[in-house]
């Protein structure tokens, strides 16, 4: 029987290869964006347009229609959850919600790498909005546990058939924020990085194919309903072997320049010089998933290989923050 799928979101990093994959099992697919987002998805690929923000459109385009499965990849917020529950129950027989690690963030205590139990407990109280940085990380981080415990409460309520994947940081060929590129392109200028001089955030984030993977064994079973599940890698890595891995990989040296996190920020150079040095970097535990859904996870050295082979080959582009480029090298050259 052909399975009804609808992507909420579809154009961007994990979205397209999601859509590939349910359009290979035999899925009648649909993805529901705005339509800002140039994409090549196939002509077969039905395309709804609204802004899933406003839960009208939301509606407007949505409420006649019925799904065996649907994954939503732009969901932040709990009014954004209170519309899809309201929406979609009754009429949806798997919804896969797309969180984040940064809802441990948030919490009061708890340590990385962090596993499920660690959600409940207190949270942080909200830093000041003056604080752009500190106060956009933690409502990022807030807003996703909103809509995870929406999604709770609708479980209980009503058995809304939900799943949250927690995710950490996602490395794939299509992240638009480029920045495992913007690494490449450092170490491939044979110039030096520069990193804060700390031990910094554990390395541990999850390659971009394997949420697809997780996402797909969730579609074909009943596993996970009503449950939320970190999806991760099984490696931690520091940012220096990380970084030493990627300069191997893609057979050049490695550069690098440490400097007080204080003198960077001073200078504009972060976030960009060195994106894996934020403070707000989720790092998780996976037993759970691979136990109860075996969920697998892709070697990171396995992944970063295929990410180099997909940079070279790719025409380059620019990167945001990369042309900042000359003032880190002035910098570097004064320490």
């Amino acid at each position: 029987m052909t399975m009804r799928s609808l992507i909420i979101g579809g154009t961007r990093n994990l979205g397209p290869s999601v859509v590939h994959a349910l359009l290979q099992r035999g899925d009648e697919v649909a993805v529901f964006n705005r339509g800002q987002t140039r994409d090549d998805l196939p002509e077969e690929v039905e395309r709804l347009r609204g802004d899933r923000t406003n839960a009208e459109e939301l509606k407007h385009v949505l409420k006649s229609r019925e799904f065996d499965l649907v994954i939503d990849t732009t969901l932040y917020t709990g009014a954004e959850a209170e519309a899809v529950v309201e929406l979609f129950t009754g009429r949806v027989g798997r919804y896969i919600f797309l969180s984040t690690g940064q809802v441990y963030l948030v919490r009061v205590g708890a340590e990385r790498p962090y596993k499920e139990d660690d959600y409940g407990g207190l949270v942080m109280a909200e830093p000041p909005k003056s604080d752009i940085s500190e106060y956009e990380n933690w409502r990022y981080g807030f807003d996703k546990r909103a809509a995870e415990e929406v999604f709770a409460n609708a479980w209980a309520k009503n058995k809304f058939p939900f799943t949250s994947l927690r995710l950490p940081m996602v490395n794939s060929e299509r992240d638009h924020y480029d920045r495992i590129y913007g690494y490449f392109l450092r170490i491939q200028d044979d110039d030096p990085i520069l990193i804060p001089d700390e031990d910094g955030t554990p390395v541990r984030h999850i390659y971009g194919e394997d949420v697809v993977q997780a996402i797909m064994r969730l579609a074909e079973n009943d596993k996970g309903k009503g449950s939320a599940y970190n999806i991760g890698q099984d490696e931690t890595l520091s940012l220096v072997e990380f970084l030493e891995l990627l300069a191997e990989t893609m057979h050049c040296p490695l550069k690098i320049v440490r400097v007080r996190r204080e003198e960077l920020d001073r200078e504009g150079l972060l976030p960009h010089c060195s994106p894996f040095s934020g403070k707000w970097m989720s790092s998780l535990d996976n037993a759970r998933s691979k136990a109860e859904l075996g969920i697998q996870s892709t070697p990171v050295a396995a992944y970063v290989k295929k990410l180099v082979s997909y940079f070279q080959a790719v025409r380059p582009h620019t990167v945001q923050g990369y042309q900042q480029r000359t003032h880190e090298l002035e910098f570097a050259k004064s320490k």
